[in-house]
């Protein structure tokens, strides 16, 4: 059976694929096509229903859960640290609601955190994920949203962070703050789902077990990271609640599900479902 699989373009999502790409781990007769793009085309994909298995913002789930449902492992997931919003000077919170802030995709996890954080609606400009960087270092804008690898390279470029979410999450709910989520189509159905779930999940098991080898797979999706800080990022977007979400990761997911509702992002009552 061909599942095409959907991963953005970073290390992490990468890192997770490395025990089916390796050969690693037994496909169990699903044939996987990877499927590589930013994670806002990932997120336009699913709204259509393109890939029967593929990373998307947790922002987006409630916008698919029709077509979708949860995978219990694959999360981006930090505990204190998250994406972060840059600058050429430091700039405050309020500063930074009386700027135009160049974001990744308004589909994405971060933008609407940011939007909780600044407190609503805020002047946007999207760009690609890859490219926001070098608009604010270059001064094309004042102030960038920055996701994946941005988050450790800023410095780089010269540039100062105003704002991480991860930690402003942190304080307001005492949870990690969950970005990214695997999800697989529905009509695949029940026996199919158990079965594909549990092929994922040896494939990020295979990964941290070898993690040498499927470091150098990863760091090829790795913009300006070199091994030690490749190294860092993976640890800090793998991890035990990518393996599985448990108790405390669930509560993060419905935590911050529940707050979007309350500030109407989603028309639809929002149901968390996860592969049994």
């Amino acid at each position: 059976m061909l599942v095409r699989i959907g991963f953005s373009a970073d290390p992490d999502d990468a890192f997770m694929f490395w025990g089916l790409a390796s050969g690693t781990v037994d496909p169990r007769g699903f044939e996987f096509e990877p499927v590589i793009e930013d994670i806002q085309t990932l997120n336009e994909r699913a709204l259509e229903g393109a890939l029967e298995v593929t990373a998307i913002s947790l922002a987006t789930y409630p916008l698919v859960q029709e077509r979708y449902v949860l995978l219990p492992h694959g999360a981006s997931m930090g505990a204190g640290y998250g994406p972060i919003v840059v600058a050429r000077d430091k700039l405050s919170l309020d500063a930074l609601r009386e700027e135009e802030i160049v974001v990744p995709g308004k589909l994405t996890t971060a933008f609407l955190v940011l939007k909780m954080a600044l407190g609503g609606e805020f002047d946007c400009r999207v760009l690609p994920f890859d490219r926001i960087l070098d608009e604010v270092s270059s001064g094309a804008a004042r102030a960038g949203l920055l996701i994946h690898e941005g988050q450790l390279t800023y410095r780089d470029a010269g540039l100062e962070k105003c704002l991480d979410l991860g930690e402003w999450w942190l304080l307001e709910t005492g949870l990690p703050l969950p970005l990214g989520v695997n999800v697989a189509r529905r009509d695949l159905g029940t026996e199919v789902l158990r079965e594909l779930s549990a092929v994922l999940r040896e494939s990020i098991d295979a990964a941290l077990a070898n993690r040498h080898d499927a470091l150098e797979y990863a760091l090829a999706f790795g913009r300006g990271l070199d091994d030690a800080r490749g190294d860092r990022f993976i640890g800090m977007y793998v991890n035990e609640l990518t393996r599985d979400f448990g108790e405390e990761g669930r509560e993060a997911v419905r935590e911050l599900l529940s707050r979007a509702e309350q500030v109407g992002a989603y028309e639809a009552p929002v149901r968390v479902e996860f592969v049994a």
